[in-house]
């Protein structure tokens, strides 16, 4: 029994890593759509041909994201932003962002 609990538990461990390798590569995605759109204005549309191929909807489904439309929209708009995945998930720009909010419902 408890090498079946080790057992379970170290592939769990291995597939938590695998969920974040291919989190890195959604993000990485992101942060090549943004450089296209600053560079050719096109990032949106790159973002979601991406999502929608059958590459992209699998590293999607291995992220543990859901590949329906929704998500495609949102990657757009998160791409339209222009806003770097490194700086958007930063404890400052979170930060900011809650300010301004505070401060528009003021």
């Amino acid at each position: 029994m408890k090498d079946f609990v080790d057992g379970t538990a170290f592939n769990n461990e291995q597939g938590n890593r695998a969920r974040k390798l291919f989190a890195a590569v959604v993000l990485a995605a992101l942060d090549d759509a943004i450089a296209d759109d600053k560079k050719y204005g096109n990032g949106p549309e790159q973002i979601a041909r991406w999502a929608r191929s059958r590459d992209g909807r699998e590293v999607l489904s291995c992220a543990g994201i859901d590949p329906n439309e929704r998500v495609v929209v949102g990657l757009m708009e998160f791409v339209s932003k222009g806003v770097r995945t490194s700086v958007a998930l930063s404890r400052e720009e979170s930060e900011r962002r809650h300010a301004a909010e505070q401060a528009e419902a003021a």
